[in-house]
C-alpha cells in the first residue's frame, strides 16, 4: 500500500492506492460555494487592474447620455425613464459587453482548458466570473443614479432599490454575456454580440417608451434589463406601487436563473471541445 502526499492533491485529501486490487480512492470534488468564492476572488483580483478605466468609461457614457437628454426630455415620467435607463446601462456595459468579450477570448486562447483541469463545478466558474465583473458596476451605477436625480430634480429617497436592481439585472445580463462569449465560434463574433446587446440596452432602456413605435416596444419587453429599468423608474413616484416593482425584479431574477443556466451549459459544451 502506498500513500500519495496530500500536498499534491486538491483540498489536501489523501489518495490511497491498493496494490492488491489496483483501486484508488480519488479526492472528492470541490464543493460549490467554496469554489464559487475562490473563482470570484481570483477574477476580481485579475480584473482589478482595469477597474478605473472600466468605471470611467461606463459612468462617463451614461452621464453623457443624461446630459444630452436633458434638453429633450420635458416631463417627469420621461426623466424617470432616462435616469433609470442610464443607470442600468452601466450594468449592461460591464456585465453584458465585457463579459462576452472575456469568455470569447478565454475560449479562443484555450483558457477553458485550465478550468477544465480543476475540480471546480462549471456553475461556479460562470457565476464567479459573472459576479466579479458585475461588482465593478456598483460604484458607476450609484454615481450615475445620483447625478441623474440631481440633474433632473428627482428624489433620492428610494435610491436603496439599486441594492436589488444591480445584482438582479446584472445576473440576467451576465448570463447573456457569458453565453454569447462561450457560444460564439470566434472572439470577434463574441465582441460583436456583446456590443449589439449593450446597444440594445442603451437604446431601448434610456429612451422614454412613450415615444417608441409599437414594434420597438415589443422588442423592449424582450430585453431583461428593461425590467430593472422599470423597477427603478417606478420608485420615483410619491407612492410607488411596490407590487409592480417586485414583479419587475422577479422577472429579472427569473431571466437571471435561466440565462446563467444556459451559460453553464455553454461552458460545459465549450470545455469538452
Amino acid at each position: 500500500m502506498s500513500v500519495v502526499p496530500a500536498e499534491v492533491l486538491p483540498g489536501g485529501a489523501l489518495a490511497v492506492e491498493d496494490t492488491a486490487g489496483g483501486a484508488a480512492e480519488l479526492a472528492p470534488a470541490a464543493r460549490f460555494w467554496p469554489s464559487l468564492v475562490a473563482v470570484y476572488r481570483a477574477q476580481l483580483s485579475r480584473a482589478r487592474v482595469a477597474r478605473i478605466p472600466l468605471l470611467f468609461v461606463a459612468t462617463f457614457q451614461s452621464v453623457g447620455i443624461m446630459i444630452m437628454m436633458r434638453g429633450v426630455v420635458d416631463t417627469r415620467p420621461e426623466a424617470q425613464s432616462v435616469v433609470a435607463g442610464s443607470s442600468v446601462v452601466v450594468v449592461a456595459y460591464v456585465a453584458l459587453n465585457l463579459l462576452a468579450q472575456y469568455f470569447g477570448q478565454l475560449r479562443a486562447s484555450g483558457g477553458l482548458d485550465h478550468y477544465a483541469t480543476l475540480p471546480v463545478p462549471p456553475a461556479a466558474v460562470v457565476l464567479g466570473a459573472a459576479g466579479a465583473y458585475a461588482s465593478f458596476t456598483v460604484p458607476g451605477t450609484l454615481v450615475t443614479a445620483v447625478f441623474g436625480c440631481v440633474l433632473f430634480g428627482l428624489p433620492l429617497t428610494n435610491l436603496w432599490i439599486l441594492v436589488a436592481v444591480i445584482p438582479l439585472a446584472g445576473a440576467a445580463l451576465s448570463g447573456l454575456g457569458a453565453a454569447c462569449g462561450l457560444l460564439a465560434p470566434r472572439p470577434e463574433l463574441a465582441t460583436l454580440l456583446g456590443q449589439l446587446g449593450m446597444s440594445a440596452a442603451l437604446l431601448l432602456g434610456v429612451l422614454p417608451p412613450d415615444r417608441m413605435p409599437e414594434p420597438v416596444r415589443l422588442a423592449r419587453d424582450l430585453l431583461p434589463s428593461t425590467y430593472g429599468v422599470e423597477a427603478y423608474a417606478r420608485t420615483f413616484g410619491a407612492r410607488p406601487d411596490w407590487a409592480f416593482v417586485g414583479a419587475d425584479l422577479g422577472v429579472c431574477a427569473g431571466v437571471g436563473v435561466v440565462s446563467l443556466a444556459v451559460a453553464t451549459w455553454a461552458y460545459r459544451r465549450a470545455a469538452v471541445r
